[in-house]
């Protein structure tokens, strides 16, 4: 399908305001590449650079190796779902996924032919007729992406396209994405807020933060081996523990910590650019804190919530350790009340480490 090259990109408004600070990316032939961030983190800016309705201030953006920094988005070879959808209500669904072939004047039994192999691979077949009023949002969305389907892109971008939809239905329309992107090998940029759609769609996922590349990699990479303080809190739900302490001992092969209720605890964790005293934060994620009796315990502190979810159950604790509670999930239904004393334990091989700027220290 297509290569992106983002060469040292930026966008700025004015002199000073840099919405997006210049930097690298290649999204791969057939790669599917999510692109994940808080509100204003300037994720839909991007996407609309590269899409050519935003202005590149600075650097070089490559469609297979060729620049397109001023071509218009027609002459780009992108096909983009927004995540309002865009049909025209008064065309219907067969129209709407032709119209942008027949205002290139292509022959009519290509716009044909083109228009029915979309509706073949999306399940469109028998709602050529319908308008857009007469369909679901999860059937909507499906036309819009068969829209850019028939021009045939090089590239596909998509802006959100399921947050106007019920909880069923993204689960549903996640699914039919990955089986589009497998079926026609398609080049895919993505934009989301939602972690759970980039964790279960991409082959690799941008965590973006202020218009700054945070961390690249793949979900699981991304989860298990989190750069800094801001991945490990924004790729997991519920998001990763933390627990403020200081390095009492630094070394190659471990590390000894103090947490602030005094407890003292060694990590297989290498902490050689760090020194004594430093001020660090321990990381760990809520499915890998446990339950242990109260002269055993790492942290322990008063049960403030419990949410029972059927197959799992989320406990809120408070430990002492600043405004957040300690989360903890457990596979089983536990009997447990409010304002209850409990004894957690961190396994040490599950602990992450970091610096007081935020930075991870290296875990064996």
């Amino acid at each position: 399908m297509g290569q992106l090259v983002l060469d040292k990109i930026s966008k700025r408004y004015g002199s000073s305001s840099e919405v997006i600070k210049p930097l690298d990316l290649t999204v791969s032939d057939g790669e599917f590449v999510v692109v994940v961030g808080p509100s204003g983190c300037g994720k839909s800016t991007l996407l609309r650079m590269v899409a050519g309705l935003e202005e590149i201030s600075e650097g070089e953006m490559r469609i297979d190796g060729v620049c397109v920094n001023d071509d218009s988005p027609s002459e780009r070879g992108i096909g983009m779902v927004f995540q309002s959808y865009a049909l025209y209500p008064h065309m219907t669904v067969y129209q709407n996924m032709a119209f942008a072939l027949e205002m290139a004047k292509r022959p009519a039994k290509e716009i044909d032919d083109k228009v029915r192999a979309s509706a073949r691979i999306l399940q469109l077949e028998n709602l050529l007729d319908r308008r857009p009023k007469d369909l679901s949002g999860g059937q909507r969305q499906r036309v819009a992406i068969g829209r850019a389907i028939v021009r045939e892109p090089s590239l596909f971008l998509f802006d959100e396209p399921l947050s106007n939809l019920d909880a069923s239905l993204r689960v549903q329309m996640r699914m039919e994405i990955a089986a589009l992107h497998k079926r026609i090998n398609a080049t895919i940029l993505y934009v989301t807020h939602d972690q759970v759609e980039a964790m279960t769609l991409a082959d690799r996922i941008v965590v973006l933060n202020q218009g700054h590349i945070e961390q690249v990699g793949s979900p699981l990479e991304l989860y298990d081996r989190p750069a800094n303080l801001f991945v490990a809190q924004f790729i997991g739900s519920p998001k990763m523990n933390l627990i403020a302490g200081a390095l009492v001992e630094t070394g190659e092969r471990q590390t000894i910590v103090d947490l602030e209720n005094r407890q003292r605890i060694a990590l297989p964790i290498e902490t050689l650019r760090a020194k004594v005293g430093d001020r660090v934060w321990l990381g760990i994620r809520p499915e890998h804190v446990s339950l242990i009796d109260l002269a055993k315990a790492d942290v322990e502190g008063e049960v403030l919530f419990v949410e029972q979810m059927g197959n799992e159950t989320l406990l809120y604790v408070n430990g002492g350790y600043g405004s957040e509670p300690l989360v903890t999930r457990l596979t089983s239904r536990q009997e447990v009340a409010p304002d209850q004393r409990l004894g957690l334990h961190l396994p040490p091989e599950r602990c992450y480490l970091f610096d007081e700027a935020g930075l991870a220290f290296a875990r064996l």
